[in-house]
């Protein structure tokens, strides 16, 4: 039976697969269960499988399984969220338009500085603890991918980045809309969802206009039009509501 994600090719590409599992798992850090599980998620590319027990892989597959362990265990992301990502730059961007994003990256001030290296992490016990949130709630945003989290050593670990969301959950519990109107964690999905929609159509739009400016003049305008962004969205958001309440008469 053949395995599973692996496409079946007769003759590899000598030059480009030149890697077998056990190479992946050396140069990565990857147990072979880990690089499976990837595949058939559709975080990484299919090998390309010469026989029933042969496959090779190409220096791709090194890249992309070293960026999804930076992404998970460096960055907290959940793989949900690190494979929307992947996705989105597969589909928008061509490998020049990556390499000029890398330059608009490496030219940007916060949001530079925030995306390299890895996040500072907390124990997540501790902050629900302060904050008043059940563990029940903690498990569930971490199951459906709102929250990213690590667990070492019997403890979860979450990014100190990401304590803003443990936070709001503790105001919504505070105001009692859970125990009165029955919204739980899930709402919070929806909300990542239509966000990360919006993220979609800003990669599309900027997919076809990159190439119009230097690399440091785009990061200046994205630094500058973020704050901008957000205000539309939160006046937009409040706009509706007041809209939809004056239009009950």
């Amino acid at each position: 039976m053949m395995d599973e994600g692996i496409e079946l090719i007769r003759e590899p590409d000598a030059q480009r697969w030149t890697l077998r599992m056990k190479d992946l798992c050396d140069l990565t850090g990857l147990p072979r269960q880990a690089i499976h599980f990837y595949i058939q998620q559709g975080l990484l590319p299919a090998g390309h499988k010469t026989g029933r027990n042969m496959a090779f892989y190409g220096d791709e597959h090194v890249e992309r399984l070293k960026l999804i362990k930076k992404l998970q265990h460096e960055r907290f992301l959940p793989l949900k969220a690190i494979k929307a990502l992947l996705d989105d730059q597969d589909a928008a961007f061509s490998a020049a338009q990556r390499g000029f994003l890398v330059g608009v990256k490496q030219r940007l001030d916060t949001l530079g500085r925030e995306s390299e290296g890895e996040k500072s992490a907390v124990d997540a016990d501790e902050v629900i603890a302060r904050l008043g949130v059940p563990r029940s709630d903690l498990d569930r945003m971490i199951e459906i991918g709102v929250l990213g989290a690590r667990i070492e050593d019997g403890r979860t670990w979450i990014a100190e980045g990401d304590v803003w969301i443990l936070q709001g959950w503790a105001e919504i519990l505070r105001l009692g809309f859970v125990s009165e109107l029955g919204i739980g964690v899930e709402e919070l999905a929806l909300i990542q969802e239509v966000v990360q929609d919006l993220f979609n159509r800003e990669t599309l739009l900027l997919a076809s206009r990159i190439d119009r400016l230097p690399p440091e003049r785009a990061a200046q305008m994205i630094e500058k039009a973020l704050p901008l962004v957000h205000t539309f969205l939160t006046g937009f958001h409040t706009a509706k509501i007041r809209d939809f309440f004056a239009s009950l008469g």
